[in-house]
């Protein structure tokens, strides 16, 4: 069962969602979260910190170790920020912040065709998350770029 956990950023401007796979690490996981407006006002540490197009976590890796133990012990030792973000043990809901709003969004801009244009609605569904996928590899989000 996974729940819902949004973080507002240190300036409390912006707010990312966050996915925590079979719920292995808890949300105090997540210390802080730095926007791009933000994140220049804090000093990265990359052995507590993953960087994202602008967008800076910071995890509080007692706890990972902790929580850590529920995972194989081949995992264990691997306990990094980067294996907790691209693992999807502690990363964003969707591909960056918000991407959870915004792809249901432009699928029902696609689904709306399906009614006026069938032959365009499936043209665009075909095409439409390679196209998204390849807009968010070019914008530099992390999860597009991992293979």
């Amino acid at each position: 069962m996974c729940m819902e956990f949004s973080l507002k950023c240190e300036c409390e401007t912006n707010e990312a969602s966050f996915h925590f796979q079979n719920d292995i690490m808890a949300p105090e996981v997540i210390n802080k979260l730095y926007c791009p407006a933000c994140s220049s006002n804090a000093s990265f540490k990359p052995e507590t910190m993953i960087a994202d197009n602008g967008w800076l976590i910071e995890y509080d890796m007692d706890i990972a170790l902790f929580s850590a133990q529920k995972l194989p012990r081949s995992q264990q030792a691997e306990i990094s920020p980067a294996m907790l973000f691209d693992e999807g043990y502690a990363t964003w809901r969707g591909f960056y912040p918000g991407d959870h709003i915004d792809s249901i969004k432009e699928r029902e801009e696609v689904v709306k065709l399906a009614k006026d244009n069938p032959k365009e609605y499936l043209k665009k569904m075909k095409t439409w998350t390679v196209e998204r996928m390849a807009r968010m590899k070019e914008e530099g989000w992390r999860k597009a770029n991992v293979n």
